[in-house]
């Protein structure tokens, strides 16, 4: 189904963002843009709404905002639960599982092996074939196609890899346990020979996941691609629970080679800020790329929960929605090169609630003032602030006067962070009531914010892309008010852009 407006039934259902019809999701699995449209697989339970009976949940959008669900793609057995993987195109059908005339969507995916099957306990990969776009998928015969004989070998991305050593399938996958990225290569996506491996490095306070690699022109200089290796861990985030990592460097076919890494082997607890975060938000997790993206574009999904609380969110019947899609590119920061992020997707094919609400050059002094006329549940926000004398100033969103979520920017302590302590129905989970901070700093002397609020999240992204959050909250419905604060002294909001939908 396209998501809807919320009804007083399913308070909590995204405007803008994907969720099941009445059914758990995590992972986003298989990403692919194919004959036009965009495909989202992730991880589904088809019977229930907490994890369990590990499935491929299927999604089609024409622009990355409006998702229709069709029916499971992939389904567990008494043999194995199906996790995380990726979805490639194999246009010269070199796997022979379609035809020249009639090339497969080739699904490489974990199989986790259940009691009593012939590999009971062990994590290998496994493909799946669709000759019909991707709606109908059989298991391939031969499965698995990659054993290790390990208990934690998981989520491969595969991708094409056309270079100096050759043109042939690369698959990225994890040792889970020990911090460490496998790569394997094959030239049909049947036969796997190892590559090289990765890791650990930087991030390792809890296992590692759904990695991927992918390169990026750096500085928009298509003669200048740099490669971007991401893994998720949980737990062990910047801000507590799951999170998402990257590495820049190269990649010459067989080893991925760093230029970014921090800490060499297991992480040092001290320096966890200076690792380089997909986001710095509770709720960004096992972020993956789609293959085939128009335009060379490199766009991601994430997964909006956090772990440590993902079974208990408040919503009902469906649980956990994705984020956004993200295009990301690669720019020069400070003399190392940065993933700048933005939001992706056609925000058009939402209807808008009406006209949007604009704010200029108000003056803040010690105070807290809701605006007027600027309520609303599902909201884009374009915001300016410059700093004056205050310790700390921003917005307050979803809220019912005062009270709701806060998005504040510390300037002293250079810090933006999203205070959920009372941002409405935080009791169900003890780690849910939470202040996330995140680095930032202005931008000639001001601070921009741009703002995605829906019916259960806001995501925050600030300093142009280069830093942002992301963050579930669950408020009232009742709690539709927009204020903006300065505590301590001074401070200055230069523009003030929201748009609403419905």
């Amino acid at each position: 189904m396209t998501a809807a407006t919320a009804t007083t039934a399913d308070t909590f259902r995204p405007v803008m963002h994907y969720a099941a019809r009445n059914t758990w999701l995590n992972d986003p699995n298989g990403l692919i843009f194919h004959d036009g449209v965009y495909h989202l697989y992730y991880q589904n339970n088809p019977l229930d709404n907490v994890w369990g009976n590990m499935s491929w949940g299927h999604a089609t959008s024409p622009d990355l905002v409006t998702w229709t669900e069709h029916s499971v793609a992939i389904a567990c057995d008494e043999h194995e639960d199906i996790f995380s993987g990726s979805i490639v195109f194999d246009r010269d059908n070199t796997s022979g599982l379609g035809s020249d005339s009639a090339p497969p969507l080739v699904a490489v995916y974990t199989s986790a092996f259940k009691s009593g099957s012939a590999h009971e306990g062990l994590q290998a990969q496994s493909l799946a074939f669709s000759l019909d776009g991707g709606y109908t998928w059989t298991k391939h015969t031969a499965n698995p196609v990659l054993n290790r004989g390990s208990a934690e070998f998981r989520d491969p991305k595969v991708i094409r890899y056309d270079g100096g050593a050759g043109s042939y399938w690369v698959m990225v996958a994890v040792e889970a346990t020990d911090f460490q990225i496998v790569l394997y290569k094959s030239p049909d996506l049947k036969n796997w020979e190892p590559l090289s491996t990765f890791g650990p490095a930087n991030a390792t306070g809890g296992v590692w996941e759904c990695p991927d690699l992918f390169p990026l022109p750096l500085d928009g200089d298509p003669e200048n691609l740099q490669w971007v290796l991401t893994v998720n861990l949980n737990p062990g985030g910047p801000n507590a629970g799951s999170a998402g990592q990257y590495f820049v460097g190269d990649f010459d076919g067989t080893t991925f080679t760093s230029a970014t890494t921090v800490t060499e082997g297991h992480q040092d607890p001290d320096r966890l800020g200076e690792y380089q975060w997909l986001d710095w938000g509770r709720d960004y997790y096992a972020a993956v790329s789609f293959s085939d993206a128009p335009d060379n574009r490199r766009l991601m999904i994430a997964w909006m929960n956090n772990w440590e609380y993902a079974n208990q969110i408040p919503t009902s019947p469906w649980r956990s929605p994705m984020t956004l899609a993200r295009e990301v590119s690669l720019h020069t920061i400070d003399g190392r090169p940065r993933l700048i992020q933005q939001p992706a997707g056609d925000f058009a094919a939402v209807s808008s609630a009406g006209p949007s609400f604009t704010l200029e050059n108000a003056e803040l002094s010690d105070c807290t003032r809701v605006l007027d006329g600027a309520a609303g549940a599902v909201q884009r926000i374009d915001l300016t602030l410059t700093p004056g004398s205050a310790e700390e100033f921003g917005l307050i969103v979803r809220a019912n006067g005062a009270h709701g979520t806060r998005v504040g920017i510390r300037p002293a302590h250079g810090t933006l962070h999203v205070d959920r302590r009372t941002s409405g129905n935080t009791s169900f989970h003890e780690s849910f009531p939470s202040i996330d901070t995140a680095p930032i700093r202005a931008i000639e002397g001001s601070y921009r914010l741009t703002i995605f609020v829906d019916h259960c999240s806001l995501e925050v992204f600030a300093e142009e892309g280069q830093v942002t959050m992301t963050e579930l909250i669950f408020p009232a419905p009742t709690s539709t008010d927009v204020a903006i604060y300065a505590l301590g002294g001074t401070a200055t909001v230069e523009s003030l852009v929201i748009t609403q939908y419905a």
